[in-house]
């Protein structure tokens, strides 16, 4: 596969994954592989109810720990579904939420560089 066929394939891996564990896909997604690095960049998948929470500060703290719960909750999955795909160790992984942008930002770090493996 090429890199921008592994980088549609997360994308639509993780969107599942959003709407399976988290109860809502992103209305738009896009997956990058840089080096040892997969970025992926959620962009409205905030519900109407966690937007209207997220206008003082006190809900943006809220949403913020529920949602951290959740992915660190579900995260094995996340993991096992990019191993899957990349057939590479999955290192750490990294989550925020911008409750302002309603974007969410997903960085996995895997065991090897996969711009050079997929170029192999």
């Amino acid at each position: 596969m090429t890199k921008g066929q592994v980088e549609a394939r997360i994308s639509e891996a993780v969107s599942k994954f959003e709407i399976e564990y988290m109860g809502r896909g992103p209305k738009q997604i896009r997956t990058l592989i840089i080096q040892d690095l997969i970025i992926i960049r959620l962009k409205g998948f905030l519900s109407q109810s966690e937007q209207k929470l997220a206008e003082n500060s006190q809900g943006v703290e809220l949403l913020k720990k529920v949602r951290t719960i959740l992915f660190e909750n579900s995260r094995s999955c996340l993991v096992a579904l990019i191993k899957e795909i990349v057939d590479v160790e999955v290192i750490s992984t990294h989550s925020d939420v911008s409750t302002k942008t309603g974007e969410k930002i997903i960085v996995l770090t895997v065991g090897e560089n996969l711009e050079e493996k997929l170029l192999r």
